[in-house]
């Protein structure tokens, strides 16, 4: 058969355009990757949360500590099950399926507050230790200049604010690809502090911490003074752990990343919330046990309070030469680390405004993605501005960032944690997976584990309140601003008339033919068309085999032309095309698997979905289950198209018809 596609009146091969999509959404990484973007904020906090944490308790700081990072999986526990209900599981999204938009609104505002701050300490945190070092160099070989702290701090957050955010533009491969490296350099970097410190126990001995609290009247917040400050008991241990929750920051950056995890996605989410606990336990926990063991107590805080891993290196046994050495190490890997929770938090920052603007919160101009590299770099520019204007106006005080983000760290997890507790009613679809502890009583299965959570970020942040006043005061302001812009953009595009539709913004590149080195496709690849969003168990199942077998999917959807020829007289990408590729983007993303979407103009759509397959070297064709026509009619009106391209006929093709209870092969 020939079909009138293939020539034109002067005889030559006539082919429409080809539209080729491409968008960010489809770049999926490894759980280490993951894991690695996730520590880059978590363990960082091991270079100030011992010194914030002694500040307000005391030298029992260590034990809270740790009971922080234990907690933490725990929590971590409530962000797996809710990314295995929802690919896209941050809090936005859960609140809203719980408890409705406004309170969605208003947790997310509270979450903002958390990243706009994090990158901020992190870059200055990191700015502070690289101008001590040089301060202390320049005294070394008696320089009389000493760069100023706050100035010199702020000027190398603000570099490395920017450096991360062309990072992010680049895209999420780009950036976790950072993450990774500065991660590695920090495992050397542990376990060489951590044998050496065990090494320093040994020689010396050591007693541990005392379980004892010491508040101050700041730590104590609005308590200070009252009845209540002199009854701490229970109250005491709630507070401490108050103070020591900020070392908990980062997992809603899992979340987010979520959607970028490759396939099996689930798995892979465990594994990495498995890798953070385990590093986060041997640097943040332990870390800040040696410094209280080892550093002694009159020089601790008064001159390591914002770099006890500086002050380890220096009191370990060795010579002082070495010591220095270490020292220079620890500061290096410090503000690669610290750049790295930059990082971190325009990563999350991004996720959680991508999430919230889809959901028409905020207008869809945010999302238009760059033309070069797909990535929402509007979201992006507009979460560096806040943080570069946070860096200037804080003016480097970390103690006051520190103290502050604290409230947008608890009262996220305090939505997601009830909203998680909600859905257990509300929504008694099966998971993947779900937290532990859990009773049945009756036809009810009661979230016992869930419910335990809940109650101690509860507790916590209640008590936050009351005894942290900067982060309560500037947290609360945040928040409400934050959820005013919210409502008025929301409120604004509903009055528009706007539709709500969440459709993927895509880039899209024309091309006259079809080369498998040029596409990003192996041979041996699957060829699924698509024509309905409604109507994608085919792909499914096709996303589900590839993975396994280790071959490309390419996803073509064909616009007809009813003409004699097909010229491709609209070669736009249309919504009913943006529309297609979204569900496809969606589906994709819970399998963590990469597609090739491809937009095809023809008159004869069996005649482009063969062609296509014969120039990419696929070796097999999954349609989905015709409406109208019959399975053997499809697998026929294939075979015939695929005669007329093929010029080899001992080529191996199969045709698939997939339906939800059904797979038919045929071998044309």
């Amino acid at each position: 058969m020939r079909s009138a596609e293939q020539t034109t009146e002067a005889g030559s091969p006539a082919r429409p355009q080809i539209i080729v999509v491409t968008t960010a959404m489809l770049v999926f990484i490894s759980f280490w990757r993951a894991a690695a973007i996730v520590l880059c904020d978590m363990a960082s906090t091991v270079y100030y949360i011992g010194g914030i944490v002694e500040q307000a308790i005391g030298k029992a700081a260590p034990w809270y500590i740790l009971a922080v990072m234990l907690f933490a999986y725990a929590v971590r526990g409530i962000y797996i099950e809710s990314c295995a209900m929802f690919v896209r599981g941050g809090v936005y999204r859960v609140v809203k399926e719980a408890m409705g938009g406004t309170l969605a609104k208003l947790s997310v505002s509270a979450l903002m507050f958390d990243y706009v701050l994090t990158g901020p300490i992190s870059g200055v945190s990191a700015g502070q230790y690289i101008v001590g070092l040089a301060n202390a160099l320049l005294r070394v070989v008696h320089v009389p200049v000493a760069i100023p702290t706050a100035a010199g701090s702020a000027a190398i957050a603000i570099a490395v604010t920017l450096y991360f955010w062309h990072q992010n533009i680049l895209g999420i491969e780009e950036s976790s690809d950072k993450a990774m490296k500065i991660m590695g350099i920090t495992t050397v970097m542990v376990v060489v502090m951590v044998a050496w410190c065990g090494v320093t126990l040994w020689i010396r001995g050591a007693t541990l911490p005392p379980f004892t609290l010491h508040f101050n009247d700041d730590s104590l917040g609005w308590l200070a003074g009252t009845s209540w400050s002199k009854q701490l008991g229970a109250l005491g241990i709630l507070i401490a752990f108050g103070h020591s929750i900020l070392a908990m920051s980062g997992e809603e950056s899992l979340a987010q990343v979520n959607r970028e995890i490759s396939h099996p996605k689930v798995p892979n989410l465990i594994r990495a919330g498995l890798v953070i606990f385990v590093f986060t336990l041997l640097t943040t926990g332990l870390v800040s046990f040696f410094a209280v063991m080892i550093i002694p107590d009159d020089v601790r805080m008064s001159s390591y309070a914002d770099n006890l891993v500086g002050g380890l290196a220096m009191y370990m046994v060795g010579p002082l030469s070495v010591r220095l050495v270490l020292r220079a190490f620890v500061v290096v890997v410090g503000f690669l680390i610290l750049a790295g929770a930059v990082n971190t938090a325009i990563v999350g920052s991004n996720g959680v405004l991508n999430r919230v603007a889809e959901d028409g919160v905020m207008p869809d101009w945010f999302r238009f993605p760059h033309h070069r590299y797909g990535t929402t770099h509007r979201i992006i520019n507009l979460v560096v501005g806040l943080q570069i204007f946070t860096i200037v106006a804080s003016r480097g005080d970390v103690y006051a960032l520190g103290e502050a983000y604290a409230f947008g760290v608890v009262w996220s997890f305090v939505f997601k944690a009830l909203s998680m507790v909600v859905l257990r009613f509300k929504d008694r679809r099966p998971r993947e997976w779900r937290v532990p502890f859990n009773v049945q009583f009756g036809r009810w299965e009661l979230p016992v584990g869930l419910g335990l959570i809940f109650l101690i970020l509860l507790a916590t942040a209640l008590v936050n309140l009351v005894t942290k006043k900067v982060a309560t005061e500037w947290g609360v302001a945040f928040t409400i601003v934050f959820f005013v812009i919210f409502w008025t953009s929301e409120h604004l595009r509903r009055r528009s008339g706007a539709s709500l539709q969440h459709l993927e913004k895509f880039n899209v590149r024309y091309t006259p033919e079809l080369d498998p080195g040029a596409v990003g496709v192996r041979p041996r690849c699957k060829i699924v068309p698509v024509r309905d969003p409604n109507n994608l168990s085919h792909l499914d199942r096709a996303l589900d085999e590839a993975e396994r077998e280790h071959v490309d999917v390419v996803v073509p959807t064909v616009k007809v032309e009813r003409d004699l020829v097909a010229t491709g007289t609209n070669p736009n990408f249309t919504p009913d095309e943006q529309a297609i590729f979204t569900a496809v983007v969606n589906l994709a993303e819970k399998h963590g698997t990469s597609v090739v979407p491809l937009v095809l103009t023809s008159n004869d759509v069996f005649f482009a979905i063969a062609r296509t397959a014969q120039e990419l070297g696929a070796t097999e064709v999954v349609l989905g289950r015709s409406g109208k026509l019959a399975s053997e009619v499809q697998a026929e009106s294939f075979a015939i198209r695929w005669g007329a391209v093929e010029p080899d006929h001992g080529r191996e093709m199969t045709v698939r018809i997939v339906a939800d209870r059904e797979d038919l092969r045929f071998a044309v």
